[in-house]
């Protein structure tokens, strides 16, 4: 919690400096400072306007779930698991500066709220790192910086958007409006350190040190590694690939830390994308008896096409396996089927979106299963393989000009 601490509060004290420009000149980089008077007599020095941008967001939904649990929950999911009920899922609220050549230092802050920040940082059964109520609402806190070596090496440090997954936290970024299996069982954010550098126009490559798996979970001080490469097959066609590995439990020896793996191959047309997911993860499970190695798996394809106008719609057929209960505490074989239709409404201040989803899991195996109405006795709702939700979500978008 100390070290979480130190990065936060460093990040607040280098605030105000991520405004200061830097020009290159002779190859050097040379940085001063400009008071208000001294900018408007030296036009043409100060950093582009268009560097900082701020925004908020509004996200609230209504999911009927036609089993109808008595606990209107969505068994064991973190995103978009309030049923039956009018539900705020997220609304946040940021200010961003980009890093460029002409002024290097760049950064973001944010805070968000809603059911949708309740659980998104650990895994199911885990303990929550000390002040993890408080810290659930910070939507980004990190500082980045611009390098000049080569093309360019770029440096973030604090909580930062993660290189694991396709899908984000917030519904606005993603094709549909609830995440798949994979998505929530990934980290939406990681807190560390990472540096990325074009190799050339095609090929980028990614290095990360972070706390842990999930940010906000709590296991040992101990740092977790991975890297990240994304190739441009074609103009259209791109190929990624992250893999993590680190001690994600009490005992940190070598035999028990996570290996995890993710893979995504994308298609963007003028109209459609075609997005191909997979993930797989490993690690012997410490305080289990003879500790047996854990598997999970999953894959799912993103299909979504604009047809005109404001309408689009999307589809994602998905499968999800968790062979020990580690990753989603229960034994399960999921399908699912996703199918959203949405209607945009931009505007170069503020967009408004609506969409109306359908979607249908299956789930099988020894703890699988979603929650129905009745109970077996209290405090033990009964189960049931199959579940279909019907939603609308509306999201307002507001995002300063470019």
């Amino acid at each position: 919690m100390s070290f979480i601490r130190k990065i936060f509060l460093w990040v607040l004290a280098f605030w105000p400096l991520w405004s200061q420009p830097v020009y290159a000149q002779g190859g050097e980089s040379l940085t001063y400072e400009v008071t208000p008077t001294e900018e408007a007599l030296t036009a043409g020095r100060a950093a582009p306007a268009d560097d900082w941008h701020y925004g908020a967001y509004l996200d609230v939904g209504y999911i009927a779930n036609f089993n109808f649990p008595d606990n209107d929950l969505w068994r064991n999911r973190s995103t978009a698991s309030r049923h039956n009920q009018v539900a705020p899922n997220m609304v946040s609220a940021y200010v961003r500066k980009d890093a460029t050549e002409s002024s290097r230092w760049g950064g973001e802050f944010g805070v968000q709220g809603g059911y949708d920040t309740v659980d998104f940082a650990f895994l199911p059964g885990e303990k929550k790192v000390d002040g993890a109520d408080v810290l659930r609402h910070i939507h980004r806190a990190n500082v980045t910086y611009l390098a000049p070596m080569g093309r360019g090496l770029t440096v973030t440090a604090g909580l930062f958007n993660s290189l694991i997954g396709y899908e984000s936290l917030y519904a606005k970024d993603n094709p549909t409006y609830t995440r798949s299996w994979l998505a929530d069982y990934s980290p939406y954010m990681m807190f560390g350190v990472n540096a990325s550098y074009p190799v050339n126009d095609r090929l980028t490559v990614t290095t990360f040190v972070v706390n842990r798996y999930a940010h906000l979970s709590y296991t040992v001080a101990r740092p977790s590694y991975g890297g990240k490469w994304s190739y441009a097959l074609t103009p259209r066609l791109t190929a990624m690939q992250t893999l993590y590995w680190g001690p994600d439990q009490t005992n940190t020896s070598l035999e028990f830390w996570r290996l995890y793996g993710n893979h995504i191959v994308e298609w963007r047309g003028d109209d459609v994308t075609v997005a191909v997911s997979y993930d797989i993860g490993t690690e012997n499970i410490a305080d289990r008896p003879d500790s047996p190695r854990a598997f999970v798996m999953g894959g799912n394809v993103v299909m979504r096409w604009h047809i005109a106008g404001p309408w689009s719609v999307a589809v994602r057929p998905e499968f999800y396996w968790d062979r020990n209960g580690r990753w989603t505490g229960a034994e399960q074989f999921v399908k699912a089927m996703t199918s959203t239709v949405e209607y945009k409404i931009p505007s170069p201040w503020v967009q408004a979106i609506a969409r109306l989803e359908h979607r249908y899991d299956e789930s099988t195996g020894i703890g699988g299963g979603f929650f129905r109405n009745g109970a077996h006795r209290p405090d033990v709702p009964k189960l049931t393989a199959g579940q279909h939700l019907l939603l609308f979500g509306v999201m307002l978008v507001f995002d300063s000009p470019s």
